[in-house]
């Protein structure tokens, strides 16, 4: 792989780290508004789509930091 192409994908590697951040915050809030309600609505039908979107953040987080891995593992 020549320099700019190495380049590019580390660019592309901050991009997605960056993306990622931001996604980590997302889930932050979302963990904390959903720790803060009544017992009773984190059950509701509306508490358990809360914990279902937070579960999904938390996977789209892994799969970022496998994406990065895969990049950086490419520019070697």
């Amino acid at each position: 792989m020549n320099k700019c192409r190495r380049k590019q994908l580390e660019n592309l590697a901050n991009q997605v780290e960056d993306i990622k951040c931001l996604v980590e915050s997302i889930k932050d809030i979302e963990e904390d508004v959903f720790g803060n309600i009544p017992e009773s609505f984190q059950e509701s039908e509306r508490g358990e789509a809360m914990q279902e979107a937070i579960d999904n953040l938390e996977s789209a987080i892994d799969a970022l930091d496998e994406a990065i891995e895969y990049i950086s593992n490419a520019t070697m």
